[in-house]
């Protein structure tokens, strides 16, 4: 099993910036690809980044230019900068890792991001 937790998010003016944290626990060595959901209202949830093999990571082409993904191993723990936000970035943004032996997703609770015009 593997434990999520996100920290990170609140409240920004359009343009400014926010990073979010993601601390994984319990069975961390499963893990294969790690990255960041998002889901706005009356919206289905959708990539915003993902790093597999902590080797490449694939953007959404909405975020491209802006937001950044990276991660600290030694700590277990992903981070997604993101900078120049704006109002249609606003969502509960969610932590996510796979593992492809087992083909389980895990999931953290989601963090909300609000970004004012």
């Amino acid at each position: 099993q593997v434990q999520l937790v996100e920290s990170g998010g609140g409240l920004v003016q359009a343009g400014g910036s926010l990073r979010l944290a993601c601390a994984a626990s319990g069975s961390v060595r499963t893990i294969n690809a790690m990255g960041w959901y998002r889901q706005a209202p009356g919206k289905q949830r959708e990539l915003v980044a993902m790093t597999a093999n902590g080797v490449s990571t694939n953007y959404a082409d909405s975020v491209k230019g802006r937001f950044t993904a990276s991660r600290d191993n030694t700590k277990n723990t992903v981070y997604l900068q993101m900078n120049s936000l704006k109002p249609e970035d606003t969502a509960v943004y969610y932590c996510n890792a796979k593992t492809w032996v087992s083909g389980l997703n895990y999931w953290g609770k989601g963090t909300l991001v609000t970004v004012s015009s």
